[in-house]
């Protein structure tokens, strides 16, 4: 399985928007200055948490993007089904009933193994995602970022807040 780019560009914006004051807005423009991807391109991911419901945004001189909720209140799934969608990585189209040795009516009744193998990675896999949330990853981040860049990403970012 490959996830969409702007998956991890929605997970990081998410976790910078996770850090600002409150009632502060970052721009999509800065936020695409800091992670070094295109506007045009982070905008529909940044749409896309903006559907789910996980930001808001404001137009205007001070506008842009933060979090509709508490970063304990999203979760890395939310994140990602908010770009790529609810549905199944893995879609069963039941090739197995082209097999011309098998006999009509066989494997009917449920679902073939191999599907129910997939489904069942698919749901750990977001059970995993469900189970870290943006505040989750904050304290993993102040863990993992030296302090001093920790501190000038802060500065950077609220100046442009």
């Amino acid at each position: 399985m490959q996830l969409k780019n702007q998956v991890e560009w929605a997970l990081h914006c998410s976790a910078i928007l996770a850090g600002l004051p409150a009632g502060r807005y970052l721009a999509t423009k800065a936020l695409a200055e800091l992670h070094g991807v295109p506007k045009e391109y982070l905008s529909k991911a940044l749409q896309g948490l903006s559907q789910a419901g996980l930001v808001e945004s404001t137009l205007g001189p001070s506008g842009g993007y933060r979090l509709a909720r508490a970063p304990a209140g999203i979760s890395f799934l939310d994140i990602v089904e908010a770009v790529e969608g609810k549905g199944r990585t893995f879609a069963c189209t039941e090739i197995r009933r082209n097999n011309p040795c098998r006999p009509a009516g066989l494997c009917d009744s449920k679902p073939c193994a191999i599907a129910r193998v997939m489904w069942e990675a698919d749901r750990a896999w977001r059970d995993s995602l469900a189970g870290v949330s943006l505040a989750d990853l904050a304290v993993t981040l102040k863990e993992d970022i030296p302090a001093e860049l920790w501190r000038k990403t802060g500065e950077w970012v609220a100046e442009r807040t």
